[in-house]
């Protein structure tokens, strides 16, 4: 399998812009041009690669992390990567929990403004204290 930039960005589900970024931060390689300025060719290693890039970007890893994931897969390190994951994991809790309490007070809010009453309408009363 051969690719060209387009074939392969489109395989990963990305743009081309995306992939050349990608290869800017070095986690993408990016392939020799053949003799006389040829177009650069990719393989399917290169779509694993980039499909796993954007999965684990997926899951709310940072391109950082991500870096070091993929360094990891070379060398088999279990013990680092499920240390990232359970990293990842601690910051996915922190931001449901921020999320209910979001979803919560917004819940409070709307039936309080349901309620009717006299005055400004709660809602745009809490958003206007910050």
């Amino acid at each position: 399998m051969t690719l060209k930039i387009a074939q392969l960005a489109q395989a990963g589900g990305v743009g081309v812009e995306t992939v050349r970024y990608y290869q800017r931060r070095g986690l993408l390689a990016e392939p020799a041009r053949g003799s006389a300025g040829a177009i650069r060719r990719y393989g399917a290693d290169d779509v694993r690669r980039l499909r796993f890039i954007r999965h684990a970007q997926g899951a709310g890893f940072t391109l950082a992390e991500i870096a070091e994931l993929l360094a990891l897969d070379a060398g088999h390190d279990r013990a680092r990567a499920r240390e990232l994951a359970r990293s990842r994991v601690a910051a996915i809790d922190a931001q449901i929990a921020s999320l209910t309490q979001a979803r919560d007070a917004l819940s409070r809010l709307a039936s309080e403004c349901a309620g009717g009453g006299e005055g400004p309408c709660p809602i745009l009363a809490a958003f206007d204290e910050g």
